[in-house]
């Protein structure tokens, strides 16, 4: 049965990272087997359109839409920016229910879905149609576990703590409460934001990563020829922030002590300086690489000149450096918590208790050190990491199972 399907993707881009594609990725999935009305962003509609020209995309219709005309590019840097994109999405999700109330009217929608944002403390409006509502998935309630908060400096538990309040706000919210109630069902990214979902009073809570990789990346990827790699590199890519962890790998890396290897970090951020400053603190400076902010397919080329990803982040709902690692062989070193925990398995990488930072750091520089002295352990969790992503998040993969859920929502309305 071919089902007319409204969708909530206000970050949907092709050939992006993160939320954006994402979205994309998903509604060009479902739109193998659903008619989908899709409501974004205006700041998506070059990407989309010159896409949509290039290779046509059956049974997708998109509407473009923004609060008072205001455009708002999320992904533009700058703490501004960052600021008041999340008041313009939330004035996004009030328009998109009066143009999907219309819409809806017209079409008849069968379900109407919330794909991105993936934050559980924000509402969706849509949630308000008198049609069967999924919500998801959704992330954000993982928090930096208490112990930890004594390696941050003051500006870094400034930070978490409006963090934690911004979180508990949301909470609040009649409206985020009424979206999670009226919810047929909610896709939490992991089992931290699942307790919050429950918690807002939604009934019907499952554990769903919103990441994937297509088989054209994979494809990709295995076509790849690695290049001269003699000196063990360990790499770490995110934005530099102190909840990615990075300074955590650092210390592991330092205390690890291995000779002819290197650490590269791939990004940009609040906390480069810092990083810096620790390096030279632990005369691995020579050792340390900071590249900077690099394209995707830069990252991913350095991804692939690497041998181990660490990816120590102390609360993160996804991760998808974690899978792309794991998409070109790599074991992948992650704490044991949030999205990261998920993807990453005893056979494809380590994955570390966060009790204390002193014992992560220890921990993180015991795998380093074993994965440098077993180069067949490296090759074997290479090879399960690639399995694991092709077998578990391949968009196609994911776009059937996201299909057979619709019919047995439909099923049950």
């Amino acid at each position: 049965m071919i089902m007319k399907i409204l969708i909530s993707a206000y970050a949907c881009e092709p050939g992006q990272g993160s939320e954006p594609g994402v979205g994309w990725n998903f509604i060009r999935e479902m739109s193998k087997y659903h008619h989908l009305w899709v409501l974004t962003s205006n700041c998506h509609r070059p990407g989309i359109e010159a896409e949509l020209a290039r290779q046509p995309q059956l049974n997708l219709n998109f509407i473009y839409l923004d609060p008072f005309g205001l455009i708002i590019d999320w992904s533009q840097k700058g703490k501004s920016t960052q600021k008041w994109v999340y008041i313009h999405y939330y004035l996004w999700q009030m328009k998109a229910y009066f143009i999907g109330r219309l819409l809806h009217h017209q079409i008849k929608f069968d379900i109407v879905h919330h794909v991105t944002y993936v934050k559980y403390t924000s509402p969706s409006f849509l949630c308000l149609l008198p049609i069967p509502f999924i919500w998801g998935p959704v992330g954000g309630g993982e928090f930096t576990p208490k112990n930890f908060w004594q390696s941050l400096n003051f500006r870094s538990k400034i930070y978490e703590f409006i963090r934690n309040t911004a979180c508990f706000i949301g909470e609040c919210d009649p409206f985020v409460r009424l979206t999670a109630k009226r919810s047929i069902l909610a896709w939490a990214t992991t089992e931290d934001t699942a307790k919050r979902l429950q918690y807002l009073g939604a009934k019907n809570v499952q554990i769903y990563s919103q990441l994937g990789i297509s088989q054209e990346e994979l494809a990709s990827f295995a076509d790849t020829s690695p290049s001269h790699r003699s000196i063990i590199k360990f790499i770490s890519v995110g934005r530099l922030l102190h909840w990615k962890g990075f300074h955590l790998g650092l210390l592991a890396f330092a205390k690890a002590n291995i000779s002819n290897s290197e650490y590269w970090v791939v990004g940009e951020g609040s906390a480069r300086k810092h990083l810096e400053k620790i390096t030279q603190e632990l005369g691995i400076d020579q050792q340390v690489k900071f590249w900077g902010s690099l394209s995707r397919n830069e990252t991913l080329s350095k991804i692939r000149d690497s041998h181990v990803l660490v990816h120590p982040s102390l609360h993160d709902s996804g991760g998808l450096v974690c899978l792309e690692a794991m998409s070109v062989g790599l074991p992948v070193i992650c704490l044991n918590l949030g999205g990261p925990a998920l993807q990453v398995t005893e056979e494809t990488g380590f994955k570390i208790q966060a009790n204390t930072p002193a014992q992560t750091v220890n921990d993180i520089a015991q795998a380093m050190i074993s994965l440098v002295a077993e180069p067949k352990l490296r090759l074997k969790m290479g090879a399960a990491g690639k399995k694991r992503v092709r077998d578990v998040f391949s968009w196609e993969f994911k776009g059937l199972f996201v299909a057979q859920c619709y019919k047995e929502v439909y099923s049950q309305r």
